[in-house]
């Protein structure tokens, strides 16, 4: 029997890499997992729940209780936190500005780094294959998939990216309203995560200069050349 296709893609906010990811799984008919939106669930639970989230140990303490459903199909991921969907409240502002607290929290990351595990073994036994995308997917998560990819992008196209996504403008004024939520995001999570830089191993895919389809193929490519042995 052939083994399942691991793929992991990490990268930094704006890079693309839950577009590309999704539009990569849809494209080899296999299941998708957004690990970032497991920070997100939890940070909106903790909020729901009014938890301090700077108390780390009681933000452990409800990652090892979240009761999280996340769906797998790329074509119409979601996320439920006891029973109640919030697909579209973890992308929130308010989820957004207070996410890093929650995902720089180490007993955290380890409790939901080992669901990631588990949960990329079972879409993939279930799917024949997944593809995962988050910060840590190629080295801490999943260091032994098929392939793995960092998919990265320059600071100035991933401002322009994530300002049209949140406010539908890539102009001055959107652009220095998402600055915080790529920039600082970014440096606070890799203060516990490497995503800058490609380790061993972990293919260097740059989409400054792509758009979408180019940036997929460029990804598949990279599964091709993995896997063609």
């Amino acid at each position: 029997m052939t083994a399942p296709l691991t793929i992991a893609i990490d990268g930094p906010s704006g890079s693309g890499k839950s577009t590309v990811s999704k539009a990569v799984a849809r494209r080899l008919g296999i299941g998708y997992l957004d690990t970032g939106a497991m920070y997100r669930a939890l940070t909106w639970w903790c909020l729901e729940r009014g938890l301090d989230l700077t108390d780390a140990g009681a933000v452990a303490d409800a990652a090892r209780r979240l009761p999280l459903e996340i769906g797998t199909d790329p074509g119409a991921p979601t996320v439920t936190v006891g029973g109640t969907d919030v697909t579209e409240a973890i992308r929130t502002t308010r989820v957004s500005t207070a996410v890093s607290a929650v995902a720089t929290n180490l007993d955290v990351r380890a409790v939901l780094q080992q669901l990631q595990r588990d949960l990329m073994d079972r879409i993939a036994a279930q799917t024949g294959g997944v593809v995962a995308e988050g910060r840590d997917i190629t080295t801490v998560v999943a260091p032994g998939a098929r392939v793995r990819v960092l998919l990265t992008a320059s600071e100035a196209a991933r401002l322009r990216r994530r300002s049209a996504e949140l406010h539908g403008s890539d102009d001055a004024a959107a652009v220095e309203a998402t600055r915080d939520q790529v920039v600082r995001r970014d440096r606070d999570d890799s203060t516990v995560s490497t995503f800058t830089e490609a380790a061993d191993g972990v293919v260097l895919v740059d989409t400054s200069d792509l758009d979408l389809d180019e940036s997929v193929e460029a990804v598949l490519d990279v599964v091709a050349a993995e896997t063609s042995d």
